[in-house]
Parts: C-alpha cells; sequence; structure tokens
C-alpha cells in the first residue's frame, strides 16, 4: 500500500466513524490527490478550524477558486457546518475529510469527474 493509499484509507476512516458517513471512495481519491502535496505534511494536511484566518483561506481558495462558488455568508456558514459535524473538539481536521464534506455540500462532485 503506497503512503496515500494509506492516507485515504485514514481519511475514509475519520468519514465513517467521526462524521457518521459513508465515503464515495473514487471522490474521495480525486479530492485527496487535488490536496496535492500538502498531504504528506503534518501541518497542512489538517485544518486549524478555530482560526478564521485559516477559514478564510479554505473558504477562498477551496470554494471559490476550486470549486467556482461566488463568495457570501453562505460559504463560510457551510465551512462550520462541515467542522460541526467533524467534531469541534476533533483535533486533527484532515484537510481531505473537509473538502470532500465541502464537495458533498455543495453538490460539487463534477468539479473531480
Amino acid at each position: 500500500m503506497s503512503k496515500r493509499d494509506a492516507l485515504i484509507a485514514k481519511y475514509a476512516d475519520d468519514l465513517k466513524n467521526k462524521c457518521k458517513m459513508t465515503p464515495d471512495m473514487d471522490l474521495l481519491t480525486k479530492v485527496t490527490i487535488g490536496c496535492g502535496p500538502s498531504i504528506y505534511s503534518a501541518d497542512s494536511e489538517t485544518i486549524a478550524a478555530s482560526q478564521p484566518a485559516e477559514l478564510e483561506t479554505v473558504k477562498k481558495n477551496f470554494l471559490v477558486k476550486k470549486l467556482g462558488l461566488k463568495d457570501g455568508p453562505e460559504l463560510m456558514a457551510a465551512i462550520n457546518s462541515v467542522v460541526e459535524t467533524y467534531g469541534k473538539s476533533e483535533r486533527n481536521k484532515y484537510r481531505p475529510v473537509v473538502y470532500y464534506m465541502l464537495v458533498k455540500h455543495f453538490k460539487k462532485e463534477k468539479v473531480y469527474a
């Protein structure tokens, strides 16, 4: 098993056990690959959900640039909803898991088709 495959398995486990979702493994794999080399660094692999600047970065770089959504209050509401689903007390919120849930929330799976 490659390092990336091991990470995808870890993210799938988080989706199942912490977020109570059954992951679409094909989509999760594509979202993970889309994160690029950031998944291999402990710092950039996770999202600091308690830092407003970090959430703003997710909004600008992922939701607006990658998914092509219009900036508005519903974007931050969706990020907060995803963080709530993941669990505010959950220390490690993995970027691919958060991005996956945002893709599902906005029904933007076709971006990864």
